[in-house]
């Protein structure tokens, strides 16, 4: 997989974010479905997968539901998993996306999405706040639900990968410069490991969006997994014993 976007690079890459906002001016998370999007093609031979199953839970809104795609194994936690496994990984990812969720619903549900699973995840991918930015709600309460969400992850002692997102510009300088702070300074604040989630390869490629332009398509989600998958499997905890 490509290594994932170093931070300073990933400033860089937001043009195509004022594009969505556009966009998320007239479209939710999760209103009315565009026509689903084809599969991408098949994936190499999978590596088969060895040592102790690593449960994930990814935790997040419409881009992790699968929103608009023609089936759930076409989400990112679902190729995610696939790509993981492909490297030999025993990984299972459980899907607890929720189109439309903001953080505040986030915040409202996580403690019975963690007690719903069959196990404690040994990792949990956390992915909220694009519907904050639909609503224009105010970047402190962003910050303050996606921090209790973080202090509960840490309190259950369970790691995290905080999916980043940024501000466009036609918000405004300040509203940019409160929005764009709230998930590294989170991550520092937690020890998370921070991942810019969405790209402007993904965002303003026709193949890779959506007719609403703002989802993924099938496609799309692949080149986001491809984005982000060294840097979700380094946030993996070793095997009890393993040495590097």
């Amino acid at each position: 997989m490509a290594a994932i976007v170093a931070a300073g690079e990933w400033a860089m890459q937001v043009s195509g974010w004022s594009i969505i906002a556009v966009a998320l001016a007239v479209t939710a998370c999760g209103s009315e479905a565009p026509t689903p999007q084809p599969a991408p093609q098949a994936s190499p031979p999978a590596v088969e997968a060895t040592g102790p199953q690593v449960d994930v839970l990814a935790f997040g809104d419409s881009l992790f539901a699968g929103y608009g795609l023609a089936s759930p194994d076409q989400s990112y936690p679902a190729q995610l998993e696939r790509a993981l496994r492909q490297e030999g990984r025993n990984v299972r990812i459980a899907n607890a996306g929720v189109s439309g969720d903001t953080t505040a619903t986030g915040r409202q549900r996580l403690t019975f999405t963690l007690d719903s699973q069959p196990a404690k995840p040994d990792l949990v991918l956390l992915e909220l706040g694009g519907n904050d930015l639909l609503r224009g709600l105010p970047p402190e309460q962003t910050r303050a639900n996606l921090d209790a969400m973080l202090t509960e992850l840490g309190r259950r002692d369970i790691p995290v990968v905080l999916m980043s997102l940024q501000a466009p510009p036609n918000y405004g300088t300040a509203f940019q410069q409160q929005f764009d702070a709230i998930y590294p300074a989170l991550a520092a604040k937690h020890g998370a490991a921070l991942v810019p989630f969405v790209t402007a390869q993904v965002f303003t490629n026709p193949r890779m969006i959506q007719s609403d332009h703002v989802h993924p398509t099938a496609e799309g989600v692949a080149a986001l997994v491809k984005a982000t998958g060294d840097a979700v499997a380094q946030a993996i905890p070793p095997e009890p014993g393993a040495t590097d």
